[in-house]
Formats: C-alpha cells, structure tokens, sequence
C-alpha cells in the first residue's frame, strides 16, 4: 500500500510517545527494585532489576502499540499473533544489545573530557539511534504492508 510521508510521521511521534512511557515503567520498575528491593550493590541485583525493568518496559511498549501506534486493521491483525510478540521483543532486545554496546562505544570516546554530563550526552544520543532502529525493525518485520 501506498503510505503517505504524513502519515508515517505521525505514526512515528506516536510511536516515540509510546517509547517515552515505556521507558518511564522500565525506569521506574529498575528503580524501584534497586532502591527498596535489592538494596545490595551486588551484580545480581542489578542484573535482575535491569531485567524486570526491560520486560515491563517491553510489555507496555507492545500493549501501546497495539493500541495508538499501529492502527490499521492489517497491521492490527498481523501484530495479535504470538509469532509477531516474539518478533517485537526479539527487535527489543537486539535494542538493548545496541544500547549497551553503542553507550559503552560513546563513552569510551568523549571518555572523562566532559565529566558527567558526557555519559548522559552518549544516552540522549543512543536513546534517539536506538529509538529509530526499535520504530523501523518493528515497522518492517512486524506491522508490514502499511
């Protein structure tokens, strides 16, 4: 189908709006668990607060996007299947690995030069490319046709 440039940018803020809350439950989730759950500094809990944040974090993004992002009635049916849930986490996840790798890669370049405010400049960074692979690689192998 023919998809008019409008269209998909509107489709794609509503997407990034989807992104943003998702992103809020998966911090949240992360800081709630590291503040009043495993207080520890131990790897195990932050292996497992990352975790708990990631899958609820997914889990809204997919529920979201279900429901505001992709509409169409074709990209509705293609997206209510296990196989396309799997599709959309397997996107998710191959995000995380980009972000992790992409933000270890930006650090190690501005390196202490800018102190804080570097680590936090790299995330914005990763956040937008990483924002844009998750948006495409759910586009294509997900919600195709529209």
């Amino acid at each position: 189908m023919n998809v008019k440039k409008s269209d998909l940018i509107k489709e794609f803020f509503r997407y990034a709006c989807v992104g943003g809350i998702a992103f809020l439950v998966d911090f949240g989730i992360f800081a709630l668990l590291r503040e009043f759950i495993f207080t520890g500094e131990g790897k195990t809990a932050l292996v497992v607060s990352t975790a708990a944040g990631f899958l609820a974090g997914l889990t809204v993004n997919y529920l979201l996007s279900m429901a505001v992002v992709f509409r169409s009635e074709n990209q509705q049916k293609q997206g209510k299947t296990k196989k396309a849930f799997f599709v959309f986490a397997a996107v998710g996840v191959i995000g995380l690995f980009l972000t992790e790798l992409l933000q270890l890669a930006g650090e190690g370049i501005v390196g202490d030069r800018l102190g804080e405010l570097g680590k936090y400049a790299v995330k914005i960074c990763v956040t937008g490319i990483v924002l844009l692979w998750n948006y495409a690689g759910r586009k294509i192998f997900v919600f195709k046709g529209e």
